[in-house]
């Protein structure tokens, strides 16, 4: 063999690494790979949300045709006290949600990812809530805070007469509380594993330099995890938007409407008073809102332009 070949192959070689370190050249899916997910999402998820959308202009009890009334349902609900309440309500639970949520899932998922003595026990103990269902915790904790036989009715002197859900701030923080400790597994899962992903060598180095525990955590821990906090804040967004089953089993939107939120109240437009357009009109809000609310916070954070961190990427 020739010095001339063995210089094509090996440039050839060269040539062939380089372009799969760069992604230059590298044959990618195609589009053909993509057909079965986007078929599954055109039929489940944007077919349904168009003929939600066509049924917030029809008057529909469920039974009989559809027919068209214009804006009228748009109408009733812009002029519907219960439904600007409800607005407000689903504000403060979502913000409430965030605001709770969040600094005890960092705490939480940061400890997790550690190598503490125990601690895989904890965790595993800790994250029991992700196994079961929204409507499961609701019952449990129905039964827990109920003013006749549960807590409260024995523990007098901390809870007065028993009833935390007998008034709106009261069952705000019955809901709030709840909706923490069904929640909060999922997030401290995700800030661990985020917390995982810390090079340790940022923290050899910040030993060296005499940074605390404290000092390492505010400047290396919570800038890492920068992206995660992103994701998480924007998935309790999400959900706090469409809460339903925890209000319809703790409170049923009680006392009164003080805490109808705007999912419990599509629900009792659409299935109680079977009125489908005006139900249909509330959840097409929420898309809507919640779709907005998470375009705002993925652009005002910078997410949309964020690059992979991982070294050669």
């Amino acid at each position: 063999m020739s010095a001339s070949s063995l210089g094509v192959r090996a440039g050839s070689g060269r040539r062939l690494r380089t372009r799969a370190r760069t992604g230059v050249g590298v044959t990618r899916p195609g589009l053909g790979w993509a057909l079965p997910a986007t078929l599954f999402f055109l039929l489940f998820a944007i077919l349904p949300l168009v003929l939600v959308a066509v049924l917030s202009f029809t008057s529909w009890n469920g039974v009989e045709a559809p027919r068209f009334n214009g804006l009228a349902n748009w109408t009733k609900l812009l002029h519907d006290p219960v439904m600007t309440q409800s607005v407000w309500l689903t504000l403060v639970l979502t913000v409430a949600g965030v605001v709770v949520q969040t600094p005890v899932s960092i705490l939480l998922g940061v400890w997790a990812a550690g190598h503490q003595r125990n601690r895989a026990v904890l965790s595993a103990i800790f994250f029991i809530p992700l196994l079961l269902s929204a409507t499961a915790i609701s019952v449990v904790w129905r039964a827990i805070l109920d003013p006749n036989f549960g807590v409260p009715s024995e523990l007098e002197w901390l809870f007065g007469d028993g009833n935390l859900m007998g008034s709106q701030s009261g069952a705000v923080a019955v809901l709030t509380f709840v909706g923490l400790w069904q929640w909060t597994p999922m997030h401290a899962l995700l800030y661990q594993g985020g917390a995982r992903a810390i090079p340790p060598v940022l923290y050899q180095a910040a030993a060296i330099d005499g940074a605390g525990r404290v000092r390492q955590f505010r400047h290396i821990t919570l800038p890492q995890l920068r992206n995660t906090m992103i994701t998480s804040v924007v998935l309790m967004l999400v959900g706090g938007l469409t809460t339903f089953d925890t209000v319809l089993i703790l409170t049923q939107g009680g006392p009164g409407t003080d805490t109808t939120n705007s999912a419990y109240y599509m629900y009792q437009q659409a299935f109680k008073s079977f009125d489908f357009g005006a139900g249909s009109a509330i959840a097409l809000i929420l898309v809507v809102v919640a779709t907005l609310i998470s375009l705002v916070v993925v652009r005002l954070s910078g997410y949309d332009k964020m690059r992979s961190t991982a070294e050669g990427l």
